[in-house]
């Protein structure tokens, strides 16, 4: 019998309580684990904790419980700039890029700590992006929030990341810019960065990720591959409302 080789876990958050307020948590005993190359998605009602879930994972959020760990390495509470450099990426939701800088100087500034590497990261990141290439001395604030979006996350994998955070790439955008961000979550994925995304688009998040969270109340209610989750009926009905439903 062949013996079956454990995947290389790269994100462990371990039963991790956290908030912003003293005395309120938004997080409650938390979990979740993603595996090398592993696209992860996380879903659930609003409120539920989700975006402070990756905000924990990236120093942003005060964890009073449990631990997070990066490659085994205990993470909890390090500052944006420490996690950065030990490879973590983070795309927030809103204000995501330098407005007034030229697409190729946000790109710049996603490397600010290895300048040294940009020919080779920029040579990655338009390959994903390849429209991006071709505008670089473009302002981001001409662009459009799609455009935006792309370049967040080219920016973001600049520093070649272990893991790529991204919170809501879908949020605010047309329902075509929306097809067009999920797609591109996808290709970075299958470039090989491990990714955790908060989603409110539960449908198309479940259909391109491995794995999925259901977060309710701070906690992880259901977790499984996202074909398992689209497809569980309690998750579907205390959840997902019509997610299981063809449009």
């Amino acid at each position: 019998m062949t013996a079956t080789i454990a995947p290389e876990v790269v994100v462990q958050v371990e039963n991790v309580t956290a908030g912003y307020l003293p005395g309120v948590n938004i997080l409650n005993r938390a979990n979740l684990t993603a595996a090398k190359g592993e696209l992860i998605g996380i879903i659930g009602p609003n409120g539920a904790g989700k975006s402070t879930l990756l905000k924990a994972i990236f120093g942003q959020v005060k964890v009073r419980e449990g631990a997070i760990r990066l490659n085994g390495d205990d993470i909890t509470g390090l500052k944006a700039d420490k996690l950065v450099a030990r490879g973590v990426g983070f795309v927030p939701q809103t204000n995501n890029v330098f407005q007034s800088l030229t697409i190729e100087e946000n790109l710049q500034m996603g490397l600010f700590q290895k300048p040294k590497i940009y020919a080779e990261r920029l040579e990655f990141v338009t390959g994903i992006f390849a429209e991006l290439g071709k505008r670089l001395k473009q302002r981001a604030g001409s662009l459009s929030g799609g455009e935006r979006q792309m370049v967040a996350m080219s920016r973001a994998l600049m520093m070649d990341p272990a893991v790529l955070l991204l919170d809501e790439p879908s949020a605010g955008l047309s329902p075509v810019r929306q097809d067009d961000a999920f797609i591109r979550v996808s290709d970075i994925n299958k470039a090989g960065v491990t990714t955790i995304m908060v989603e409110q688009n539960a449908r198309r998040c479940l259909q391109i990720c491995d794995r999925g969270y259901v977060l309710d109340q701070g906690t992880d209610a259901y977790t499984g591959t996202g074909r398992e989750l689209l497809n569980d009926d309690k998750v579907i009905g205390l959840y997902l409302g019509t997610l299981g439903q063809d449009d």
